[in-house]
């Protein structure tokens, strides 16, 4: 049966949420453009101020019923509808199935709705008009909301999925039924009303618990970067291109940490899930993201600054409108599929290219024309701004920001050039770095290194510590700092002159706003945001120049075996064959001061806390949708003296997940193991193995260690031909390159824990079987069993071997074996030491703190200045 009431409800909240959208739109703008006359008539302005705000809230009502239907979708497993068996599955767990209502483009767009409708109910609330005191400065509401529900109505027709005429469309819908979306599936053609039984389930790369909360916090900076916008806009609009910073500032410096937690959780997941060795890969999805947040941060500083300086606050109109403008932009880059061939994280192209190019265009358009028009209400410096002010280090740290930025957004846009250059009759072809990473780095140490060290200078220029004829405060902290730095270089070995600059630089980032927030502190800790950030980001810096640039390959391969003759692995002077190192079942290895021993292939039962050897369930294969990823156990399953399940029950597993076990044995003694995931999954590419790490956590270092390759997971199972041996007790044969003695053969009363009965018999042949290390003892069994003949064969997994007595000759006295060999189970195997690692992520926790407590700073003083009764322009401290 198809469920077709859910959607046909999700679909009629789309379109209301679109038009009440308009209505608030058309509401406010008629509010924003009333005349005198309106504004006297307070009956008129107040019903207009009714249909403005009601339109409003009734389009929240919209989208949260619009949320509410797709996730009944989803979490019902209603496979009718294309979103939910695209991206959904009954195997998956409850996290997952509510992260998958954000894996597709039309749920994204509806996750950026949510935030925006929460964000603009709060700021309805917090700027009500009809509660300001004076109507000169402090009617934000209006001009600001108009902006918001405008970009709400471009939003909603993103997923209004409506088409005209048979080719024009606007909008994707999330409701669209299976057989909608796949017209010329045969399926269809002969059953119509055909639901499958399952979905196709969701990316296993996603199936982890960090994707369960980035997208919803990057979706959350990318809707705070509108209220600055949003502002700027409405302050041009009523003429005073300086007042609206004071209720923007809070909302960008919010906007700033969240924007920056959510990438930075985007880079944790690429850290604990993705095989590239490392947090940040300058892909052109993340640089999209990246850009933004630095023209926000710019922006918050040309802010700091405009009070004072005619060139600040130009700076900051100019930064807080291009904040928003590229957001946009990347929404373009990301979900038109210009990026297709650049990056593994773009969305394809829903033909929504279009509808994304005339939204990002009309706002450029309004913001470039205000801008123009206002331009001469802002006044001139009556004086040039000092080398020694706050205002010009604000300015340069400002610029130096921008350029970074522009650096990375330039290279970013290659392909969009080359669209462009098509789209004009001739073909530029302009190719990509061949190494990103080295084309990056190589910009931005210098920018980074540079906007560290402002970050010292700027605090005690601003604090005046410092000024014309007063250096000693910043002499005294550049002491400290060429110890510490020296130090750290010695200690690190670090002789690249780049690296040098950035880590004195960060040292002195760190000594001088630690000494600038010692002062502070023992005065008003609320004035101390800006220090602790700018500590956070120098933290930051350390982190990630020690563990990007001084990586130790833990892994070196010194037998002179080459692993693989795959171009992944040949390529760059056999570097991967260098660096990875093969480990077979149960044989120890040396390795960089650790002793290596692969353990064998684990899986995850969901009710059972710690992994458990696979070959202690059987998964059911060919069962239906309800036993999907489900096995049954072949013994008791216990774990630290609880038993969760007994022999023969069936069990849930996760889906597509199986743990290596790899024991590390430090020369001390101390023993720890890591559990380097591998996922199988034919749909993904990359011979259907996707590997994922696992980190071993020190306060110094991590090692991380991920599983290059394994054996075919579909040749599993596929033995050799049989060689039969006849031989003697005493006598020695070669099987699959070993030697085997057999030693004797004795009597057994049981089989596999079972008692014979009085009239049965059993007899186990002893075969010793010798490896370069290890000795290994098989016991196949001949059993005599009810009259009838029976044969147990024993299997040495470590070995890739099976033998069987297959005849006794009581005659001759010679016995008849029979083997069989497999492929050994083995993993290759890479490790590599991140060294001060976690100064990275101590550093975005104290930048968030900073941000945080000047955000809340920045928002008393807004709310303060909204209750008294004249208003004032933005103070100077910081």
């Amino acid at each position: 049966m198809i469920h077709t009431t859910a959607g046909e409800i999700g679909h009629l909240f789309v379109i209301i949420s679109f038009v009440t959208a308009l209505m608030s739109t058309v509401a406010y703008l008629r509010i924003s453009l009333a005349g005198n006359e309106l504004l006297q008539n307070k009956r008129e302005i107040t019903q207009w101020r009714w249909l403005a705000r009601g339109s409003f809230y009734l389009h929240g009502v919209a989208i949260f019923g619009i949320v509410a239907s797709l996730f009944y979708i989803i979490s019902n497993h209603y496979f009718e509808y294309h979103y939910a068996w695209n991206y959904s599955s009954r195997a998956l767990p409850a996290e997952y199935i509510i992260s998958s209502f954000w894996h597709g483009q039309e749920g994204s767009f509806l996750l950026w709705l949510f935030w925006n409708v929460i964000l603009g109910i709060v700021l309805i609330q917090t700027n009500r008009d009809d509660r300001a005191k004076s109507t000169s400065s402090r009617q934000w509401e209006a001009p600001m909301m108009t902006v918001f529900a405008l970009v709400q109505a471009f939003l909603a027709s993103m997923i209004l999925g409506v088409v005209f005429g048979g080719t024009f469309k606007i909008g994707s819908s999330p409701f669209m039924l299976l057989r909608d979306v796949l017209t010329d599936t045969p399926i269809f053609i002969s059953n119509p009303n055909y639901v499958p039984e399952d979905g196709k389930g969701m990316n296993p790369l996603l199936q982890n618990y960090w994707m369960v909360i980035h997208p919803p916090t990057l979706f959350l900076g990318y809707a705070t970067t509108l209220i600055p916008f949003a502002f700027c806009i409405a302050g041009l609009w009523k003429n005073e291109p300086k007042e609206w910073m004071r209720p923007a500032l809070p909302w960008a410096l919010f906007s700033a940490m969240v924007l920056g937690v959510g990438i930075l959780m985007g880079g944790y997941w690429a850290y604990e899930t993705l095989n590239f060795g490392g947090y940040w890969n300058w892909d052109p999805v993340e640089n999209s993201v990246l850009v933004p947040w630095m023209v926000l941060i710019a922006g918050i500083h040309a802010m700091l600054i405009a009070k004072k300086s005619s060139t600040g606050l130009k700076t900051a109109i100019i930064l807080s409108v291009a904040t928003f403008l590229l957001i946009l932009y990347s929404t373009f880059l990301t979900r038109s599929g210009i990026l297709g061939n650049a990056s593994v994280h773009s969305f394809t192209d829903l033909g929504l290219s279009g509808q994304l190019l005339i939204y990002m265009m009309a706002f450029v358009v309004m913001a470039a024309v205000l801008i123009s028009v206002k331009w001469k209400l802002i006044e001139k410096d009556e004086e040039e701004t000092s080398v020694y002010s706050r205002e010009f280090w604000l300015f340069i740290g400002a610029v130096i920001l921008c350029l970074a930025g522009f650096q990375v957004l330039n290279t970013t846009s290659f392909p969009v050039y080359n669209k462009i250059g098509e789209s004009l009759g001739f073909s530029p072809n302009i190719a990509m770095p061949a190494d990103q990473v080295a084309h990056y780095n190589k910009f931005q140490v210098w920018f980074f290194s540079a906007i560290a060290l402002l970050t010292g200078i700027g605090q005690y220029i601003w604090w005046r510590k410092i000024g014309k004829g007063n250096l000693n405060a910043i002499i005294t902290s550049g002491i400290i700092t060429m110890f510490i730095s020296g130090g750290l270089i010695a200690f690190g070995d670090i002789t690249k002159p780049a690296f040098m600059v950035l880590l004195t630089a960060s040292v002195f980032a760190i000594v001088a706003n630690s000494a600038i927030l010692w002062g502070i502190i023992r005065g008003n800790y609320r004035l101390s945001g800006g220090a602790v950030a700018h500590i956070g980001v120098a933290l930051m810096l350390i982190g990630i120049l020690f563990s990007a640039g001084y990586s130790k390959i833990v892994s070196l391969n010194n037998t002179g075996m080459l692993i693989s003759k795959g171009e992944d692995f040949t390529k760059n002077d056999n570097k991967e064959n260098k660096e990875n190192v093969i480990l077979w079942l149960n044989q120890p290895q040396k390795m960089s001061g650790y002793l290596l021993t692969y353990r064998g292939q684990r899986i995850e039962i969901r009710d059972v806390p710690e992994y458990v050897p696979r070959d202690w369930v059987e998964p059911i294969e060919g069962a239906g949708p309800e036993l999907s990823f489900h096995g049954i156990a072949l013994r008791d399953i216990e774990q630290n003296g609880k038993l969760y399940h007994k022999k023969g029950d069936t069990v849930a597993l996760h889906p597509e997940n199986t743990y290596y076990e790899v024991e590390y044995r430090e020369p001390g003694g101390k023993v720890f193991t890591l559990f380097p995931r591998g996922q199988i999954n034919q749909q993904m590419g990359s011979g259907g193995f996707l590997p994922s790490p696992d980190i071993r956590r020190m306060p110094g270092k991590d090692l991380y260690t991920y599983v290059a390759t394994v054996p075919d997971p579909s040749s599993e199972g596929t033995w050799s031909p049989t060689e039969t041996y006849r031989i003697a007790p005493k006598d020695t044969f070669f099987v699959n390159d070993y030697v085997a003695i057999f030693d004797n053969v004795v009597q057994t009363r049981e089989v596999d824990g079972t008692p014979l009965g009085p009239n049965d018999a059993a007899v186990k042949a002893v075969i010793r079987v010798l490896d370069k290390e290890r000795e290994y003892t098989l016991q196949p069994a001949f059993i005599i069993k009810d009259r009838m003949v029976g044969r147990q064969a024993e299997t040495n997994e470590e070995l890739g071997l099976r033998i069987q007595l297959n005849e006794i000759d009581p005659r001759t006295g010679l016995f008849t074996f029979t083997a069989n060999t497999t492929q050994r189970d083995y993993i290759v195997m890479k490790a590599k030491e991140m060294p001060l690692i976690n100064f990275l992520w101590i550093g975005t926790f104290v930048l968030v703190i900073g941000f945080s407590m000047a955000a809340i700073r920045r928002y008393r003083e807004f709310t303060k200045m909204r209750d008294a009764k004249k208003p004032s322009l933005v103070t100077s401290s910081r």
